[in-house]
């Protein structure tokens, strides 16, 4: 389908890649990762053809369609949202122009013969839009939003709009820049499962660790001026990145021991006659080898604890009897919410159902208009919002903005956190007002983090991060002593911080009081359910009354003795579902474990030091799959008594 031959680029004197070569074939799922700077975005342009190759070729399998999403900044006319998500073609754009014109005015411009409906028809038009809609409603997007002006509409919705229309186009190659930045977390898992099934290739950078899991079959890392293919998602390409750079390092290592012993042999014995042969024919070995390269590290990831803030009360923060609309539309009525010291809460549910609104009113930005925002003691509050930038001075250097904080620290430190989230050298000096917005969030969060509050509230704090500084972020906030409340699209994220879900939707919250995973396993338990008991309602009434315990037969005057045998069947059948609920629970337990070991095991394989003692590293090997063969067999298991539990509550147990 695409091939790249031998291909090299450089800017400014400075080679971003040499010498590389790539094949995508239909059905490839790929990642494209690599630091900040090393080519992904222009590898992308020449695949794109908007820009050539130093050296080597781009080849097309003849007939295939390209579809590009970029990360920013896609345009928005005066077309409809469902215009915009159907635009597939030219053509296609220019036949539904006729027939909406057609069928609306019949200007004098269009030709009377021409069989507009026809020629729509024949396009499938009626099925493309009926898709493009479909599509649209997974991304987020109301029925009411379809004939909206694509213009009206923000940058963020603008690009999911985009995106529709490369699904609704389906091209052959689809290549995605960073297309998780606008989605939030439902509509990501809704596009993640799509392009799970998607019929063409998918070519994609990305910062999202979990999206490359899901997606990918294999890794392409650029670094260093090379291009590398690894077999696997983004796992199995950092434990195999790891252990060849292992291997590599090892290999270095032998290779310099041997040089520097023939080096000394030839520098020992060059002057002596009967030795100078030897010593000549050592450096000449010396010469004919193929040097070994060492593995050249990553600039170090930054890693920083910032202060720690005052220790608050028990009670943080409370929301009592609240009540918000947006105009004639409310958001929630008589609302209350609590939370309480060292939670980390992560806001879920479907786009509009109120996340940010209820972390503007807990930070204050939004006022209620019935109810009280109470602060418990010692508490201070502090928003981070990826589109609050207001608070910064356009006027000030990236440095001084940064070192506007009342803790006392170190220009030294300073720059160390800005650094970790690419402020790097010279940039510290640029002016506020030059950066682009996702610069303008990344200071504005260098800034809470400097003097972070006690309670802190953060709306999509990873948006523009590389993964690098995700992980400093990550490992900043799980040293926080603070309370966390915070809305992400990033799963990792996610999983890596949040110890409650508070689920919300249509102004209700439905709090669980575990980690990502568990609300998902409830969730799922509870679809399970729902679904089961739906079946035998509505499908299977046989089934539904087989399910059920017979009826006692007892004599029609021994109604005592049939109330007792009653009494007797319900307490059984409520021993049942207790111990059958009992066992549902350990397993969830368990499984909870088995995660919580497996993480520690890949944190410990992604370690280098790992790879520098012998056997250390097959040793986690095999406890890793030990693990993950337990995971499947418990997750199996729950599977199995989750559903038992369903089928006793549906036969009234």
């Amino acid at each position: 389908m695409l091939t790249l031959s031998e291909i090299s680029k450089s800017f400014g004197g400075r080679t971003l890649f040499s010498d590389v070569s790539l094949q995508v074939n239909r059905g490839d799922r790929i990642g494209l990762v690599g630091p900040n700077g090393a080519g992904k975005s222009t590898l992308f342009s020449l695949i794109l053809q908007e820009d050539t190759p130093d050296d080597g070729k781009v080849n097309f399998e003849r007939g295939i369609t390209l579809g590009f999403l970029p990360q920013e900044s896609a345009p928005a006319g005066d077309e409809t949202v469902v215009e915009l998500a159907t635009s597939i073609t030219p053509d296609f754009v220019e036949v539904s122009r006729k027939l909406k014109a057609w069928d609306t005015t019949h200007p004098d411009d269009i030709d009377p013969h021409d069989d507009v409906h026809a020629r729509f028809n024949e396009l499938d038009g009626y099925q493309v839009e009926s898709r493009a809609k479909s599509i649209l409603k997974g991304l987020s997007f109301r029925d009411s939003d379809f004939d909206r002006p694509a213009r009206e509409m923000s940058g963020g919705w603008v690009m999911r709009a985009h995106l529709a229309r490369l699904l609704t186009q389906e091209p052959d190659l689809l290549m995605l820049d960073e297309p998780t930045n606008h989605l939030d977390l439902e509509a990501l898992l809704w596009f993640q499962d799509y392009l799970k099934g998607y019929p063409g290739a998918v070519l994609m950078i990305s910062h999202d660790r979990e999206f490359l899991n899901q997606l990918c079959g294999s890794i392409l890392d650029i670094r260093h001026g090379k291009l590398t293919r690894y077999r696997g998602n983004y796992e199995d390409y950092l434990g195999q990145r790891a252990a060849k750079d292992a291997q590599q390092l090892a290999a270095y290592k032998n290779q310099q021991k041997e040089i520097a012993h023939l080096q000394e042999f030839a520098d020992r014995f060059r002057a002596k006659a009967s030795k100078a042969a030897q010593a000549q024919s050592k450096l000449k070995q010396i010469e004919r080898m193929e040097k070994i390269e060492a593995p050249v590290a990553d600039d170090a990831t930054v890693g920083f604890s910032f202060p720690q803030p005052q220790r608050s009360g028990l009670k943080v923060i409370s929301l009592k009897g609240v009540d918000f609309s947006y105009g004639a539309a409310p958001v929630y009525r008589n609302l209350d919410f609590q939370a309480e010291r060292d939670e980390r809460t992560v806001l879920v549910g479907p786009n509009g159902a109120g996340k940010s609104t209820l972390l503007k009113l807990l930070a204050d930005v939004l006022k209620p208009q019935a109810g009280e925002r109470v602060l418990g003691h010692n508490v201070q509050s502090g928003y981070f919002s990826q589109y609050r930038t207001e608070t910064l001075d356009m006027s000030r250097t990236v440095l001084d903005e940064a070192s506007d904080t009342p803790q006392r620290v170190t220009e030294q430190y300073i720059r160390t956190v800005l650094g970790s989230f690419l402020f790097r050298g010279d940039d510290v000096f640029k002016k506020v007002n030059v950066l682009s917005g996702g610069e303008k969030s990344r200071l504005a969060l260098v800034k809470l983090l400097l003097n972070p509050p006690n309670l802190l509230l953060m709306d999509e704090p990873t948006t523009h991060l590389d993964m690098a500084s995700i992980d400093a972020l990550v490992k900043a906030l799980k040293e926080y002593t603070g309370t966390l409340i915070f809305i992400s699209h990033d799963v990792y994220f996610i999983r890596a911080l949040a110890n409650k879900v508070l689920h919300v939707n249509a102004g209700v919250l439905t709090p669980y009081a575990g980690n990502y995973q568990y609300y998902l396993d409830k969730t799922k338990s509870s679809s399970a359910r729902v679904a089961l008991t739906a079946g035998l309602t509505d499908n299977r009434p046989q089934q539904r009354e087989a399910a059920r315990p017979a009826p006692v037969q007892v004599s029609g005057a021994d109604r005592k003795e049939q109330k007792r045998i009653e009494a007797a069947n319900r307490q059984n059948r409520s021993g049942e579902r207790k111990a059958q609920q009992q066992l549902v629970h350990k397993l969830e337990k368990d499984i909870a474990d088995c995660e919580a070991r497996q993480a520690d095991l890949t944190v410990e394989m992604e370690k280098p030091e790992t790879y520098a003692k012998a056997g250390a590293a097959m040793h986690l090997n095999r406890e890793l799959m030990g693990v993950q063969h337990q995971l499947e067999t418990l997750t199996a298991e729950w599977e199995a008594a989750a559903q038992k539990l369903a089928q006793i509550d549906a036969a009234g147990g």
